[in-house]
Parts: structure tokens; C-alpha cells; sequence
């Protein structure tokens, strides 16, 4: 046992570099440490290694675990250092450091403009920042929102443009269990965003362009028109672009909730499938190079090129870089005929990814796919072994079967922290969208290849065009069958960590006969029954009322145990993705079911009466008529644009609490303000302060 274990840490050097890389990334994110402090450490790790080896062989071999722990503060502080360098808020040149209202900024549009309901969107890079006259030099990349009466057909990708509308900084909604999107727009760089009208901006002459970037953008421009001009349907044409080349923007909200619910939705995002797919073609047509020797060192060049030239096309995601490395690594290794070992391969192209960004270690995709590609090369011959198939055909069957079945083990944990559901029927979905997805990709590439013959190019794409229909079409019949889904589940970190504690020691214990694997296995079990048992009970005792942050709407729960009642503007159907946007992972987080009616909750018109707490909504339709007695509001809720005084309501009651929801008038809000601050009332604005909870208990 310990021999192997040896063995495998020896061939596998990055396994233990990666967890020190990755433990330094979290820890600067978290504590933000200042540049010098990881300078001291790094500086300390390398005078250490530097000195050891200079001191006597016995004191060496004494004090060996030094060493390792040098090695490890090293790559520990080398974590933490790239996580700052990274990290464009302490860029001495980003302009947030110094930007104010009212400057004039210069920016270049940083990729083709993207079709909105009512605007153009892009993301732009920050060239300068103009005061008094003067142009200082900045870094940085913002969000451009271009009204769609305002542009012309010109502007694009290395556009240039000057304003001084003042930016907004990117906020979160702040609704309990919402996504985080000032983080993630912060590990692209992107801080603030502006929105443009005729009139607020000029277009500068000239095109500021990257000759690379721009001729993918070009190309891609060309595939996405050949894909639209030969693959009638709009959801087929959206789901053609991004199989082949990763463009999401065409896509069918409705048809992707459809393919996340079945557990097919891995296949809409370029990954290492589609870099297999694309280096089994090459090696296919590279074959007959491979066989004449003096063109044989071509074939992993060209194989390379290709591989890279598609995951910039698609727009360089972290799961098609961590193939694009590792389908680099083998290559290398092939070509100089020497055996690598997966594992040790898994780690450097994780830690190499992580070298360019250390925020890639949030990425989700970065997540599942290291998760899947891990679980599949420990899992995936076990599970082919436990049937054996005379027929060929069923063989290979089984085989696609036991990778979808090996994938799944080590991506369940995080598929259900993430997004809160399980697809039961997964087995099925992927047993026929996986090949027949493949089938699709490989005749978009014809396609593209024949796309000069018109005649020839319109037969594949109505043949693609049905193969994309029948897939759909499957994903969906399956999507309707009773059970297929399992949702509304919500596991923290501690319970994710500890259900992969599961897996790990339940895999042990069956695979390599370690009974002390099952023990671990049944512990971690235990540990996790016993915190998501503690939630549940808190979930029973909860009483609360939460004012959510959603554009233009008033919305409320109100919880009372495991139960939700929804007071506020309906959602029509298209709006249901708002909806599970915005409401949904609350809803999760606080275990609640939705209820058509609460014992405790009593609805009179505009006035309303939870747990003995008073809420009166004052809304557009909203009238005042002075009581006879003065009495308490715990909550005044001013949603839309009432005719509402809050000093004469003042004297009619005794505000406790205001809060002013999504609907609330942006114009007379400022004013209400005012005066709950001369009258000493405290209140909450949601758009400002995300959403307002009062928990009762």
C-alpha cells in the first residue's frame, strides 16, 4: 500500500502542487492580502530552497519536511500573487481609481455587438479617461448598452467610442440566494456599465482591432451565416451555432431549460466532446502524413493549430481550454513517444489554466468539466466491466453508457450546489442526444466545407435541420415523463465537500478493498444527514417576509415554516425565466413551497395583517383617508407611483419601517427619502440595498 502510494505521488508530481496553487487563489480572494505580504513569502520559500541544500546531508535528510513545506509556501504565495496581479481593481492604471463624474471616456468596443429586446450590448475596453482637457491613460472593461435607434451599420468589434454619461457600478439584485453577478462580471474585468441614447455618444474614425481576434471574430460571422442561411427553424438554427461553434445568443431560453432539466445540457457547451470530435477528424485526414517520414513532425503541428485555432473560435471557455491543454499535452507526448500519466496530466493543464487565471477556479465549467474528465477515467471501467457484450454493436453502446454513467458520479455534487436539481432520467437523455449530437457537429463541418455549393449545402442542412428537430423533440418527450427531474435541492459547501467524501471513500472501499473507505464513506454520510436534517428544522420554525429586488415589479413572500405565499404583479409567460431568476433560489435556499393561502396571513384590499405584524402597500391606486385613531404600521410598502405623502401619513400612524420596492417612482423616491429622514423613520430601498427581509421569529 504504501509503496503504491509512493509511486503514484512520484509519477504524479502536480497532484500536489495543484491543491497549494488553489489553496493560495482562495485564500487572497478571501482576506485580500496586500501584494507584499505573498512578496515575503515567496521571497522566504526561495531563500529557504536556495540555503537548504548547502547544509550538512544528515541535517538535510533530518529536516526534510522542511523542504516539502518550502515547496509548499512557494506555490502557495505563487496562488495568492496571481490571484492579486488578476484581480484589475489593483491595477495602478484601472480607471476606477480615478475616475469621477463627468469625465469624458474613450473605449473600444472589445467584440461584436450583441442584439438586445431594445438595445445593443458589448463589452469595452477603457482606453482613456479626458479632464480639463487632458487624456490619462486607463485599464479596464465595462458593459455598453447602445440604444437601438442610436448606432449605425459600421459600428462593431474595435469600434471606438467617446462619452461622458457617468457609469454605474455593477451590483448584485441582493434577493437571498441569488447569482452573483458582480463577481463574475469582476473576474472578467468588468466593473461598470452605461446606457447610451442618440445624441450621448460619437463614434470616432477608425477601428482599433487585434488582427487575430478580429479574423476569428470574421470567420465566425461567415459559419454562424452559413448555419443560419442552410438550417431553417429558429430553434434549430440557435441550437446549430452553439453545437459548432459556442454562440449562445440565438438560443432558445425554453429549449435550454429543457436540455439543463434532462441532464443533456453539457452538450450545447463547447467541451472536450467537441475538441475529441474535432481531433479524432484531424487525426483522420492527418493519417497518411503520419506514414511518410519525413513529414511525420507535421502532424502534431497541424493537430495543435487546429485544436487551439477551435477553442478561440468558440470563444476560449475554461472546459474547452482545459481539453485544448490536455489534448496538447498527449499530443506532445505522442509524438515524442512517451507515456503519460492522466492524472499527473488532469493536474498540470488545471494548474497551467489556473497560471492564466486564477478566477477560472469559480468558473463552473472549469469546475464540472476537471469533475467529469476525473470521475470518468476512475469510474468508467469498473462500471463497462460489470456487463460483457458479445455483440459489437451493443458493446459500443454500453461503452458511450458507462462514460455518461462515470461522468455522473463526480459532477452530481456539484451540478445539485450550483443549480439545485438532479435529472433522474439522465441515463436516458444522453444515451441518444450524446451520439446523435456528435452526428449533428461532425455534419455542420460538412456543411461549412460545402457551403460554396448551394444546392448540395441546402440537402445537409434540411438533413441537419430534422436531426436537430428529432433531438429536440426527444429531449422534450423526455423532459414531460413523470419524475424525470428532481428540484428544489439545496446542499452548502460543507455538505458538497462531504458528499464527495462519500463518493471517494464508498469508491475505496469497492474498488480497491479498503474496508476503512466504507468507514470514512459512512461518517461523512452521517455528518451530512446531520446538517441537512439541522436545516430542515430551521426550515419548519422560519417565519419571514422578503421584499424582492425585481426590475419593475413588487413582489413578496411571505413564509411562514416550509410554506410561501406570493403577494404582488403576476408573471405572464414569458417571464417566467425573470421569475426562477429572481425568486426560485430564494425559495430553495429557505426549503418553501409555494401555497395558495397562510392561516396566519389576513388580506384586507391594501392593508395586510402576517404573525401580527401590519403591512400597508401604498401603490398608484392608493387613497388616504385619515383614521379615527392613530395606530401602528410595522411595514409601509411603496410600490409604483402613489400620490402619497409620507409626513401626512406620519400623522395618521406610526411607521416602523419603510421600504421602498422595484416599482417604487425613481423620480419621487429621493423625496420620500428625505422625508422619512426628517421624520426619523429608518427604510430600505431594494434597488439600492437588495431585498428586504424581516424575519419574525
Amino acid at each position: 500500500m504504501v509503496s503504491r502510494t509512493a509511486y503514484f505521488w512520484k509519477q504524479t508530481p502536480f497532484t500536489r502542487l495543484l491543491p497549494s496553487l488553489i489553496g493560495g487563489i482562495i485564500i487572497q480572494w478571501y482576506l485580500q492580502l496586500p501584494a507584499l505580504a505573498w512578496w515575503v513569502l515567496f521571497l522566504s520559500a526561495v531563500c529557504f530552497k536556495l540555503i537548504f541544500p548547502k547544509i550538512s546531508f544528515s541535517r538535510r535528510y533530518r529536516f526534510s519536511w522542511l523542504d516539502g513545506i518550502a515547496i509548499a509556501i512557494l506555490i502557495i504565495s505563487t496562488g495568492g500573487l496571481l490571484a492579486w496581479f488578476n484581480d484589475i481593481r489593483n491595477d495602478k492604471n484601472w480607471f476606477g481609481n480615478s475616475y469621477t463624474t463627468g469625465d469624458v471616456m474613450i473605449v473600444t468596443l472589445n467584440e461584436p455587438l450583441v442584439q438586445k429586446a431594445k438595445s445593443f450590448k458589448a463589452n469595452a475596453g477603457i482606453e482613456y479617461i479626458i479632464r480639463n482637457g487632458k487624456a490619462i491613460k486607463a485599464k479596464g472593461k465595462i458593459i455598453l448598452y447602445l440604444k437601438k435607434d442610436s448606432i449605425d451599420r459600421g459600428v462593431g468589434y474595435g469600434s471606438r467610442i467617446i462619452f461622458n454619461k457617468t457609469l454605474q457600478e455593477i451590483s448584485n439584485s441582493g434577493n437571498p440566494g441569488g447569482f452573483d453577478y458582480k463577481r463574475y462580471a469582476l473576474f472578467q474585468d468588468i466593473t461598470h456599465q452605461v446606457n447610451l441614447k442618440a445624441g450621448e455618444f460619437v463614434v470616432l474614425a477608425g477601428k482599433k482591432r487585434a488582427p487575430i481576434q478580429s479574423a476569428l471574430y470574421n470567420v465566425r460571422e461567415k459559419i454562424l451565416d452559413i448555419l443560419r442561411t442552410n438550417i431553417k427553424g429558429g430553434r434549430e438554427s440557435g441550437l446549430a451555432e452553439a453545437l459548432l461553434v459556442g454562440y449562445k445568443d440565438d438560443l432558445d431560453r425554453s429549449l435550454v431549460q429543457s436540455y439543463s432539466n434532462t441532464g443533456v445540457v453539457h452538450i450545447i457547451a463547447i467541451s472536450g466532446m467537441h475538441l475529441a470530435l474535432i481531433y479524432w477528424l484531424v487525426n483522420l485526414l492527418l493519417k497518411p502524413l503520419g506514414k511518410i517520414k519525413r513529414w511525420r513532425w507535421l502532424k502534431p503541428i497541424v493537430a495543435i493549430l487546429v485544436l487551439w485555432s477551435f477553442s478561440l473560435l468558440t470563444g476560449a471557455s475554461a472546459s474547452v481550454l482545459r481539453a485544448a491543454v490536455m489534448f496538447t499535452f498527449i499530443v506532445c507526448a505522442e509524438s515524442f513517444s512517451r507515456k503519460t500519466n492522466i492524472y499527473n496530466t488532469l493536474a498540470a493543464s488545471a494548474f497551467f489554466l489556473l497560471c492564466i487565471n486564477p478566477y477560472w477556479l469559480w468558473d463552473v465549467g472549469f469546475q464540472l468539466s476537471y469533475a467529469a474528465v476525473l470521475s470518468i477515467v476512475i469510474f468508467q471501467k469498473p462500471i463497462y466491466n460489470i456487463f460483457y457484450c458479445k455483440n459489437k454493436l451493443l458493446d459500443h453502446v454500453w461503452k458511450l453508457n458507462a462514460v455518461t454513467l462515470a461522468a455522473q458520479l463526480l459532477t452530481t455534487p456539484l451540478s445539485i450546489y450550483h443549480f439545485h436539481q438532479f435529472p433522474s432520467c439522465f441515463f436516458l437523455t444522453n444515451l441518444v442526444a450524446v451520439p446523435l449530437s456528435s452526428i449533428i457537429v461532425l455534419g455542420e463541418i460538412l456543411l461549412c466545407t460545402v457551403s460554396f455549393i448551394p444546392s448540395f449545402a441546402g440537402l445537409i442542412g434540411g438533413v441537419l435541420s430534422r436531426l436537430i428537430a428529432l433531438m429536440n423533440s426527444y429531449v422534450g418527450r423526455i423532459e414531460s415523463l413523470p419524475g424525470s427531474l428532481w428540484d428544489g435541492l439545496q446542499i452548502n459547501i460543507p455538505q458538497s465537500i462531504l458528499l464527495f467524501v462519500v463518493i471517494a471513500g464508498t469508491s475505496f472501499w469497492l474498488l480497491g478493498k479498503y474496508r476503512q473507505g466504507l468507514i470514512v464513506a459512512l461518517v461523512a454520510l452521517l455528518f451530512f444527514l446531520t446538517i441537512r436534517s439541522g436545516s430542515f428544522i430551521r426550515a419548519e420554525q422560519q417565519q419571514k417576509i422578503i421584499v424582492y429586488n425585481v426590475p419593475q415589479r413588487r413582489t413578496i413572500d411571505f413564509i411562514s415554516g416550509r410554506d410561501c405565499f406570493f403577494y404582488g404583479d403576476r408573471f405572464p409567460a414569458p417571464d417566467e425565466f425573470i421569475q426562477n431568476f429572481h425568486l426560485k433560489p430564494s425559495r430553495i435556499l429557505s426549503r418553501v413551497r409555494l401555497v395558495d393561502s397562510l392561516s396566519q396571513l389576513f388580506i384586507d384590499g391594501r392593508c395586510l395583517l402576517f404573525r401580527n405584524k401590519k403591512i400597508l402597500v401604498a401603490d398608484t391606486a392608493f387613497s388616504f383617508l385619515s383614521p379615527a385613531k392613530k395606530s401602528d404600521i410595522d411595514l409601509l410598502l411603496i410600490s409604483g407611483n402613489p400620490k402619497l405623502y409620507i409626513g401626512k401619513l406620519a400623522l395618521a400612524f406610526t411607521i416602523k419601517q419603510v421600504v421602498f420596492d422595484a416599482s417604487a417612482s425613481s423620480w419621487k423616491t429621493p423625496y420620500w427619502k428625505k422625508d422619512c429622514d426628517s421624520l426619523h423613520i429608518p427604510y430600505h430601498d431594494v434597488t439600492e440595498k437588495g431585498a428586504f427581509v424581516m424575519n419574525l421569529n
